[in-house]
């Protein structure tokens, strides 16, 4: 009888702890810059990104894995972004039924999840190729490395640029009685690419064979 790998075998696990590590999205790969500059100024849309591109990106993983056999090579970008841009709008839609004001907050970051390069890679690059629990479980781990970088970077944004963490004052008002003041400068967009920046080199300072192992 042949062996049947369970479905959170050690191999399949890694699938899940890589991205949020070695093989991050964000930090390794540098890909999905873009939105986690916009969207970082604060924790709950950066959370709420997050959920919304795991939703996408383990659906369209799953249904690309399953539609792999069916699909020809040269229509398989056009179907890719038809599976993923019926997801987003599923996803918008929800949003604006359930956290309107952080819909707002997104705008049209929400909508460029369909030409987001994590969720684009995966389906290139491993949808299309493995079978759907293994796609499923990529989907997961590599939203969940996109997730991590948004919410460590909005945590820090939040906080020394509002004094707030998921909108509420976390800094003492007698702080600012003393002459504390938040720094505007980390509410800016700059300021994220920079915190990544430092993220980065802190993760390559650490792991001396990051590139080699890539």
């Amino acid at each position: 009888m042949k062996n049947i790998e369970p479905l959170f075998s050690k191999n399949n696990l890694k699938l899940i702890t890589n991205p949020i590590s070695k093989d991050n999205p964000i930090t390794v790969q540098v890909i999905g810059i873009c939105s986690a500059l916009a969207v970082t100024a604060q924790i709950k849309p950066a959370v709420i990104m997050t959920f919304s591109v795991m939703f996408v990106l383990a659906l369209s993983n799953v249904i690309i894995s399953f539609l792999r056999k069916t699909i020809p090579s040269r229509i398989r970008i056009i179907v890719q972004l038809t599976v993923v841009a019926s997801l987003v709008i599923i996803v918008n839609e929800l949003l604006k039924a359930y956290f309107f004001d952080v819909s707002k907050q997104l705008s049209v970051f929400v909508g460029l999840i369909i030409t987001n390069c994590i969720i684009m890679g995966r389906l290139e690059a491993f949808a299309l190729t493995n079978k759907p629990w293994l796609a499923f479980l990529d989907g997961i781990g590599n939203s969940l490395g996109y997730g991590v970088l948004l919410i460590i970077v909005s945590f820090f944004r939040e906080l020394l640029g509002s004094g707030t963490i998921w909108g509420f004052q976390v800094i003492p008002e007698c702080f600012y009685n003393l002459g504390y003041e938040n720094n505007g400068l980390m509410i800016l967009p700059p300021m994220a690419l920079i915190t990544i920046g430092i993220i980065i080199w802190i993760q390559r300072s650490k792991n001396k064979n990051l590139i080699e192992e890539k």
